[in-house]
């Protein structure tokens, strides 16, 4: 991500500004106006695509029984291809041969499974360009975006494969004689998970390259509007179980509603549920899993500061906060949205920002030198036009941007707020948007700690600064409440080594590197008496 970091960086700084191109939408779904029928995006194809897909796997690919729907292009509003989904009926279906897929799963040694997953994450390499540019496509990011998205799935599968060898137990000393105590780990069963737009593959690897290692099955309901970036991974899924003549419903799909995921909520086949979404709909979903004891991980919003202190490299802060505000067009859980920045270098930095965002180049995110998409659909236009209303009604000023640009797509200017209070109600509520409220303080460090855990979410947070005293101040049990704090680098841009996640409204699960692995795995403490006596703990006498 680092590469990808200094390519948006140097573009920002050196392309013209503000430049869109949009083609001319069409109102009709007819087959001939589909995008994948036309010449120039035959590659689709080499993704096992086509005009119209299936949207359950179930072992075996079928047309679901829900409604049909149609994959929108969000640079133009085109139509790309048309999906089958499923029902709640082909639910039933898809949930009982994934759990029958994990009785041949859990009995292959974890080793066995991880070089499945090595071969998965080859197979990704593979068509890794393919797939990056089918999200730009279908969800908006630019290509070289996409692409690192697949890298994170491919990265946790090299990650995931040297798990499957050190899946630790212990051994525990004993205070009866002859009598031995263990900690054993087991696979939970089957792993649902529910993915959002903004990252279809990557939180989809995340959970799956952990869960397959450690023995589980997976069921995957994405986001309805990234169907075929969905079905086009399932495919290179399941192509790899088959060469090895292993169950393909051991990674099982259903392209569906909202009906499907609250019944995966409730249904206590799902032995842990990985939920990835807005903050509102994942406090029902926990309070659906919780109320039937399951198991779950939920990955929810990010209200995210980036504070500058006044000995900060203003040149880094530029370079970070640029990449982390305008990536993705503000849509990352991870995205800065708030910029805290000490009285000393605010104009200053300021002035450098609005230059930078002056020069950002939107447009097409399959055009190379594209470094701004468009938001993935109407609805995000709407939260930004409202967004941006509401904040001139506060008093807010708009430093640059702040517009809707007209024509076929849905894009927008990034923007950036200046004159609102931290405590504002609109910088309080995050918006996924790239909207960047610029905060002046004048105190120390603590007061700008407090501003940043104000928030009711706690996903991550970036101190920019020199003074190591700062730096461990902004570490420890008095420093950020986040679940990811960050020192000279952006909010943006987590590796997969470490634990992904945060707390307090953001829900307080961990994905990806370190131990997330327990989350996929239920502990048992066993003890073994292999003596011809049966003393009992505690010298307790029971004659």
């Amino acid at each position: 991500r680092s590469n990808m970091l200094l390519r948006f960086t140097k573009g920002a700084l050196n392309r013209t500004s503000y430049t869109a191109k949009c083609a001319l939408s069409t109102s009709t779904i007819k087959s001939s106006n589909l995008l994948i029928d036309q010449p120039k995006y035959e590659w689709l194809k080499e993704l096992g695509l086509k005009s119209d897909n299936e949207g359950v796997f179930d072992g075996k690919w079928k047309n679901g029984s829900g409604p049909v729907v149609t994959s929108l292009c969000p640079t133009n509003n085109e139509p790309i291809a048309r999906i089958a989904t499923g029902s709640l009926q082909d639910y039933s279906s898809v949930v009982n041969n994934c759990r029958e897929a994990w009785k041949v799963w859990a009995d292959i040694p974890a080793p066995h499974r991880g070089e499945i997953v090595r071969q998965i994450g080859h197979a990704l390499r593979v068509k890794k360009t393919l797939l990056g540019n089918l999200e730009a496509l279908e969800v908006g990011k630019i290509a070289v975006e996409g692409a690192g998205e697949v890298q994170e799935f491919i990265d946790i599968c090299d990650y995931a494969v040297g798990l499957s060898r050190m899946l630790p137990g212990q051994v525990i000393p004993s205070e009866r004689p002859g009598h031995a105590l263990l900690e054993n780990w087991n696979p939970v069963g089957v792993v649902g998970i529910i993915t959002a737009f903004n990252f279809p593959v990557a939180v989809y690897g995340w959970n799956t390259a952990i869960a397959l290692t450690c023995g589980n099955s997976v069921l995957w309901k994405p986001a309805p509007t990234v169907n075929l970036s969905t079905i086009a991974t399932q495919k290179i899924m399941e192509s790899v179980l088959i060469e090895n003549d292993l169950p393909p419903a051991v990674c099982s799909l259903i392209c569906s509603g909202a009906d499907v995921g609250e019944k995966m909520s409730q249904d206590p086949s799902i032995d842990l549920l990985s939920f990835t979404g807005s903050t509102p709909v994942g406090k029902k979903v926990g309070v659906a899993v919780q109320e039937r004891f399951g198991r779950k991980i939920l990955e929810l919003g990010g209200n995210n500061a980036i504070i500058v202190l006044e000995d900060a490299d203003l040149d880094m802060v530029t370079v970070g906060t640029l990449f982390a505000s305008v990536g993705t067009q503000g849509q990352r859980c991870t995205s800065a949205r708030r910029l805290i920045l000490h009285e000393s270098v605010y104009d200053t930095l300021l002035n450098k920002l609005k230059k930078a965002y002056g020069q950002v180049r939107i447009g097409d995110p399959l055009e190379d030198g594209t470094l701004y998409g468009p938001m993935h659909n109407q609805a995000g236009v709407d939260l930004f036009k409202s967004t941006v209303e509401e904040a001139k009604r506060l008093g807010g000023n708009i430093e640059c941007g702040g517009n809707v640009i007209e024509g076929a797509g849905n894009f927008v200017q990034p923007t950036i707020v200046s004159g609102l209070p931290h405590d504002c109600p609109l910088i309080l509520r995050e918006s996924f948007v790239p909207v960047l409220y610029a905060i002046k303080f004048s105190g120390d460090l603590d007061s700008a700690i407090q501003w940043n855990n104000e928030v009711d979410q706690g996903l991550t947070s970036s101190l920019f600064t020199q003074n190591l005293g700062n730096i461990f101040k902004w570490m420890g049990p008095k420093g950020s409440d986040c679940g990811i704090v960050n020192i000279n680098i952006p909010t943006s841009g987590a590796e997969i080594g470490g634990a992904f996640g945060g707390e307090k409204h953001t829900g307080g699960g961990r994905e990806s590197g370190s131990d997330a692995w327990k989350q996929y795995m239920r502990r048992s403490t066993c003890t073994i008496n292999y003596s011809k006596e049966l003393p009992l703990s505690q010298g307790i006498k029971f004659d």
